[in-house]
């Protein structure tokens, strides 16, 4: 294990440009079709991928089994909810917000990976998570007259991203990254389904503002020229799960989490050139403080006597 270390922090490098495209393409496509509609297509075609591509230098269909069917389930049922309260977010608010809100998660990884996985963080640690939280209060200004709760639902998701990577650390031991990324299609494909099921006909679209539009407005054939995109978030999606997968199974949670801010800077690319959003003065405070935290952290960890070794859960030194 300590031989593949390197894998991790390029995996998740891997992941984050992956990730970045899927979010900018899915904000690309929100004022077009449901929600739940862009994500069943996403997840066949990342679901097709990963049969063809990646499972078969995985062990083939043997990636399909497992003992830890519980596990799979909850997983998928935490990345479902951050991907649904993340982009219902993203469908009203600049790129650039809804990102440097949600990269509160890898504090919460490496604080979650010290509360229910074992790993050590110290006192100066501890204190970037505390410093990362306060950068999210500044661009959320909860009682402030430009209060926008929209930006609540990023925070949710991060939550919910962040239990999802310790539920990986927790059962990577066992399960390969191949096998974690195709329960993880499965669950989106069954929950896109039955909302299609239900919701699909459209009938509440109008019921409240844009967001509950995204998320209820009726399905419908797309059209020709957005086949691409949807074909590319697949596509991102089938190989961001792999390597997103991959890292935190090779890698312990703190290390990792603080890569993931490589997304920032693609976010605010994304947000100027393809939908002229700049990001305010309160943004740039927010995201300074968040990453700066999230920074130091990873510096710290490169400074400990082990960089990179992955702790057992319950290891507590």
């Amino acid at each position: 294990m300590t031989n593949r270390i390197p894998l991790g922090p390029l995996s998740a490098l891997i992941a984050v440009f992956f990730f970045a495209i899927n979010d900018a393409a899915i904000k690309f496509l929100s004022g077009d079709y449901a929600l739940h509609q862009i994500v069943l297509i996403r997840s066949l075609v990342g679901l097709a991928i990963l049969l063809v591509v990646i499972v078969p230098f995985q062990g083939g269909l043997s990636a399909l089994r497992t003992q830890r069917l519980g596990m799979h389930l909850l997983r998928g049922c935490c990345v479902v909810f951050a991907n649904t309260t993340f982009f219902l977010g993203l469908a009203v608010l600049p790129l650039a917000d809804a990102m440097a809100v949600f990269f509160v998660a890898p504090l919460l990884i490496t604080a979650f990976g010290a509360l229910l996985l074992g790993e050590t963080i110290g006192p100066r640690r501890q204190a970037a998570v505390g410093v990362g939280m306060f950068g999210v209060l500044v661009m959320i200004r909860p009682g402030a007259d430009g209060f926008n709760l929209a930006l609540l639902l990023p925070l949710v998701a991060a939550v919910a991203y962040a239990l999802l990577h310790v539920l990986t650390r927790k059962i990577g031991n066992t399960e390969s990254a191949a096998t974690m990324s195709i329960f993880i299609q499965i669950t989106f494909i069954l929950v896109s389904s039955t909302v299609g099921l239900f919701l699909g006909h459209g009938r509440w679209a109008d019921s409240g503002g844009e967001m509950l539009q995204f998320l209820l407005r009726p399905w419908h054939m797309p059209a020709l020229g957005d086949w691409p995109v949807l074909i590319l978030i697949g596509t991102s999606i089938a190989f961001g799960g792999f390597f997103i997968s991959q890292a935190y199974r090779l890698s312990e949670a703190s290390l990792l989490a603080p890569l993931e801010y490589a997304a920032m800077p693609m976010a605010v690319v994304f947000g100027v050139v393809l939908f002229d959003e700049w990001p305010s003065a309160t943004t740039w405070v927010g995201i300074t403080l968040i990453i700066g935290s999230g920074l130091f952290v990873f510096w710290r960890e490169a400074r400990s006597p082990n960089p990179g070794e992955v702790q057992r859960p319950g290891a507590r030194r």
